[in-house]
C-alpha cells in the first residue's frame, strides 16, 4: 500500500491476528511433537505455578504425557529458573544460558529498586559472591541460603538477601517441584553445577535479537509494548526498526493502527480458521504479561479474572477469546475441573469444552 507516496503496512483483522497467533501457539491444532520443541518455540513456559506448563503444554500436544517434561528435568535438560521479568520459566538449559544473561538488566532494575534500598551497609555483589561460595557444588533449600547469609550480615533483611542472590546468579530451582503431581519447597542450585558448566551461546546485542526473533516466531505479529511487556526490556523501538531495516522484520498495521512487527516471511493465518475450545494454563503467555492481549481476552474479562495475590487461573478458551476460567479441584478419590463462564457462549461451545475438561480429568487422574 502507498499513501501520499509513502508505502504503508498493510493491516490485519484482530480475527487474522488471533488466529495467527494460536496457529503459532498450537492452540487451533495440537502438535504432534516432543515436548521440548513446542517448549523451545514458546521460548519456554511461565512456571511459578510448579504445574502450569504441564497443562500449557497439554493443550498444545497431541496426548501430552507429563513424564516427559519430568525426564527432561531429571535429566538437566530443561530447567526451572528466574528468567524474563524475573518470572520462573522452565525452558532449555542451553537456552537459558544465554536467555537469562540476555535480560539481566531488568532482574538488575528490580533488585536496585525494590532490595538494594532496604540494605543497611551489605554490598550486593558481595552478597551475590557469598552466596555462590554457599551454593558451589550443593543444593540449598530459600531457609537455607536465607540463614546462611543472614549469619554473615545478621543486621540485613533475609528477604532482600535471597532476592539479591537469586537476581544475581544463574540459579536452578532442583525436582521434585515442577515435576508432574509432585510438591516440594525451592531448592536452588548453580546452573553450571546443576546442568554442567558451559558459554552461552549468544551475548549482548545479538542475543537480545535473537530473543526478539523467538518471540515473533511463537507470538508475533507483535507491537514494540508487546516484545517489551514480554521480556521486561525496555527501549526496543529502535533495535525492531534496525531489523525491519535489516529485511530481517517486516511490519503490518494492527486493527487500531499500531505498528506490528513479524518476521520476513511467515506467514499469517486467513482468519476464518475454526479455533477449538482449549483449557490454557494459569500464566499462559498467550494471555500473561501481553500488551498485546486484545488478541485473545476483552480488558473486562482480563480484570475480572485478576486475584488479590497475583495468583493466575486457568483460563478458559472459546472460538480464540478467554471467555472464562478453570481450575482443578480433588476430594479424597478423584479429580474435578470447575469452569466459570464470564462470556454467554452457545451449548455446543459449552460441549467442546467439556470434551476438554473430560480429557484434563483424564490427565489428572493419571497422578
Amino acid at each position: 500500500m502507498v499513501a501520499d507516496g509513502i508505502p504503508r503496512s498493510p493491516r490485519i483483522s484482530l480475527q487474522q491476528w488471533n488466529r495467527t497467533l494460536l496457529q503459532r501457539q498450537h492452540l487451533l491444532t495440537r502438535a504432534d511433537e516432543d515436548a521440548i520443541e513446542v517448549l523451545d518455540r514458546s521460548v519456554g513456559l511461565q512456571a511459578q505455578d510448579p504445574q502450569a506448563p504441564h497443562y500449557a503444554l497439554a493443550a498444545r500436544i497431541v496426548d501430552y504425557d507429563p513424564a516427559e517434561v519430568d525426564d527432561l528435568l531429571a535429566d538437566r535438560e530443561v530447567v526451572r529458573m528466574a528468567s524474563l521479568r524475573s518470572t520462573v520459566f522452565l525452558m532449555d538449559a542451553e537456552d537459558s544460558r544465554w536467555i537469562r544473561p540476555a535480560v539481566q538488566p531488568v532482574l538488575d532494575r528490580g533488585v536496585q529498586s525494590n532490595h538494594v534500598r532496604k540494605l543497611a551497609s551489605a554490598r550486593p555483589a558481595d552478597i551475590v559472591e557469598h552466596a555462590r561460595q554457599l551454593l558451589s557444588g550443593t543444593e540449598l533449600s530459600v531457609k537455607d541460603l536465607g540463614a546462611r547469609l543472614s549469619a554473615r550480615w545478621p543486621d540485613e533483611p533475609t528477604e532482600a538477601l535471597v532476592t539479591i542472590a537469586r537476581c544475581g546468579l544463574l540459579l536452578v530451582q532442583t525436582p521434585p517441584r515442577g515435576l508432574w503431581g509432585r510438591s516440594g519447597g525451592v531448592q536452588y542450585a548453580l546452573l553450571d553445577d546443576w546442568a554442567g558448566p558451559g558459554e552461552p551461546a549468544l551475548t549482548g546485542d545479538e542475543a537480545v535479537a535473537e530473543l526478539i526473533r523467538l518471540y515473533l516466531r511463537g507470538f508475533g505479529p507483535s507491537s514494540a509494548a508487546g516484545v517489551q511487556t514480554w521480556c521486561g526490556l525496555t527501549r526496543l523501538r529502535p533495535v525492531l526498526d534496525a531489523m525491519v531495516d535489516d529485511w530481517e522484520l517486516q511490519t503490518y498495521e494492527s486493527p487500531d493502527g499500531a505498528t506490528l512487527y513479524d518476521l520476513e516471511g511467515l506467514n499469517l493465518a486467513a482468519g476464518d480458521e475454526p479455533a477449538p475450545a482449549r483449557l490454557l494454563a494459569p500464566f499462559d503467555n498467550v494471555v500473561q504479561a501481553q500488551a498485546d492481549r486484545a488478541r485473545v481476552i476483552d480488558d473486562d474479562v482480563f480484570k475480572a479474572l485478576q486475584t488479590p495475590n497475583g495468583l493466575s487461573p486457568g483460563y478458559l478458551m472459546v472460538d480464540g477469546r478467554v471467555v472464562g476460567s478453570w481450575k482443578p479441584v480433588r476430594d479424597k478419590t478423584s479429580f474435578t475441573i470447575e469452569t466459570a463462564y464470564l462470556r454467554d457462549v452457545s451449548r455446543a461451545a459449552q460441549a467442546a469444552v467439556a470434551a476438554e475438561v473430560e480429557r484434563l480429568i483424564e490427565l489428572l487422574s493419571s497422578r
